[in-house]
């Protein structure tokens, strides 16, 4: 094997998560005065998108963000930082204006931009379009200190990159969740792909008929919002297991439990108060809708009562037994969790909002999988400063950037705590360092 240089971390996926960890490590080597004996922190990420990208696919005209700008990915670690959402307003010369909105939640699609802004302005060693598809360990007195990170174009192009580490950054993000037995195709989606798929609906059905959205969250009432004004011909029915969408609640005492200390408090407390406080303040982020949002669809579904054509309606205390396709169209089954009864509706397209699950770390571990340590639940186990507990055999890092919510609370895979978690990973990585042999000693383990 020929030598490798090695670096301190590999990131896998460039999101907001990872991208807050690049401008850490950027603004850590810069910063003149960096205490005597903290090393320069060197670092690569592999994203599998062509270039940055976060929620594209519903970054709705006029939908907004539901946390405050200052949680931005530097604020809350470093208020100077030149890579803030107030940094990225004065840079395209918005902030006087920005102020005059007396608003703190900017729409989705600025916020976006601010992120793609940041994105292409920090200095870090990022290559897009890459998937990683094996990490090998490498040993030395048969103990793992370090790993060979794989990577190989999406298009099947040239040959695979490989990155040899002290330390891995997991940051893949969350994998869309469909119901068992549902397949996405051109009629059949999941909300992340909103907006490529009703424009390619637009060209398969120029004039749908119907469309219906199941879900009871946030993102299904934005694309029952999105439909019903897009196409106004179509039918739009909302198939939730409530009798209408529940608010969220965003008031300032609740808003606690997304603080940088109630990660603290959650890791420390007990089981049985983990899930209390995940029972009392889910309703901050699970299944809920903004206020506003909830009182404009009501308003449409009285006005077209009084009007007499009913075309946004509301199936609720319901849910879709059955959802295949059948030629042009998707044949639906929506069952009353009532009495039973079913109906069958015939849709151009069902759009899914059934939410994301975080994948196990494992699948993208290979040899190292079996090293992880778990619960009694079967979840990995993670530290305060989001490193995978291991063997002893595993002196090299693996951190969490997401799927932590059963060991570090709400905020896993939010935005509120970007910035904070960032740092703590980081500070994790510098603490560690030199634990890892000279890279030209190292043997690879590779798989059988």
């Amino acid at each position: 094997m020929s030598e490798e240089p090695v670096l301190d971390l590999v990131g896998v996926g460039f999101g907001p998560s990872n991208l807050a960890l690049a401008i850490a490590i950027a603004e850590q080597n810069a910063d003149p005065g960096r205490m005597p004996g903290v090393p320069v922190v060197t670092a690569a990420f592999v994203e599998r998108q062509a270039q940055f990208g976060w929620h594209r696919g519903m970054l709705l005209a006029d939908a907004t963000m539901q946390v405050s700008f200052l949680k931005d990915l530097v604020t809350l670690r470093n208020p100077r930082s030149g890579y803030s959402f107030l940094s990225y307003l004065q840079h395209r010369n918005r902030l006087i204006d920005f102020i005059n909105q007396k608003n703190f939640f900017p729409s989705r699609m600025e916020f976006h931009d601010y992120l793609q802004w940041a994105a292409d302005r920090v200095d870090a060693d990022v290559t897009y379009g890459h998937e990683v598809v094996a990490v090998h360990p490498l040993t030395e007195g048969g103990e793992v200190v370090a790993f060979d990170v794989v990577s190989r174009d999406v298009t099947g192009a040239g040959a695979p990159l490989t990155r040899r580490a002290r330390n891995l950054v997991l940051g893949t993000g969350l994998v869309p969740r469909l119901p068992e037995g549902v397949t996405a195709d051109e009629r059949i989606w999941h909300t992340r792909d909103l907006l490529p798929k009703a424009e390619r609906l637009r060209q398969l059905s120029p004039t749908p008929k119907r469309l219906i959205v199941v879900g009871a969250g946030q993102s299904a009432a934005e694309a029952v919002d999105y439909l019903h004004r897009e196409f106004p011909a179509a039918e739009v029915c909302a198939v939730i297991t409530r009798y209408g969408y529940s608010p969220a609640d965003d008031s300032a005492f609740a808003n606690r439990i997304f603080d940088p200390a109630a990660v603290d408090d959650y890791f420390v407390a007990s089981p049985q108060v983990k899930q209390m406080i995940l029972d009392y303040h889910g309703n901050t982020n699970y299944s809920v809708v903004d206020h506003d949002l909830i009182e404009d669809l009501s308003r449409r579904v009285y006005q077209e009562k009084v009007r007499g054509e009913e075309r946004l309606r509301l199936l609720n205390v319901s849910r879709v037994a059955e959802a295949a396709r059948s030629g042009d169209r998707v044949h639906t089954v929506v069952e009353s969790m009532i009495t039973g009864s079913r109906v069958a509706l015939d849709a151009d397209a069902v759009v899914f909002a059934t939410g994301y699950q975080t994948p196990d770390p494992a699948w993208l571990l290979g040899d190292v999988a079996g090293e992880l340590r778990r619960d009694e639940a079967g979840q990995v186990v993670v530290a305060r400063d989001y490193r995978i507990a291991t063997t002893p055999r595993v002196r090299a890092g693996v951190y969490l950037q997401g799927g932590t919510e059963h060991t570090h609370g709400l905020s896993s895979s939010l935005l509120s705590n970007t910035s904070i978690r960032s740092a703590e990973i980081l500070d994790s990585i510098v603490a560690h360092e030199g634990l890892a042999a000279d890279p030209r000693q190292l043997v690879p383990v590779l798989s059988e």
